[in-house]
């Protein structure tokens, strides 16, 4: 009989060992990325994010020589 509580006990044990370890799992929080605004280059005409825009008296670039040239 005590065979018998012990491998009932060691079962329950790993029974809640394995969702311990799923649940901690789906705990991790997931990195959402907000909506970004989105920017014209005054020369090329692209639209980019606005964090990845040079800005330079008030008017967005795609890059260094784009904005060198301010059309």
């Amino acid at each position: 009989m005590t065979k018998i509580l012990l491998i009932v006990a060691f079962t329950i044990g790993i029974v809640v060992w394995f969702k311990y370890l799923a649940g901690k799992r789906e705990v991790l929080p997931r990195k959402e990325k907000m909506p970004e605004d989105m920017v014209r280059c005054q020369v090329c005409q692209v639209n980019l994010p606005r964090s990845e825009a040079l800005l330079s008296q008030g008017r967005f670039y795609c890059c260094d020589e784009h904005l060198r040239r301010r059309d």
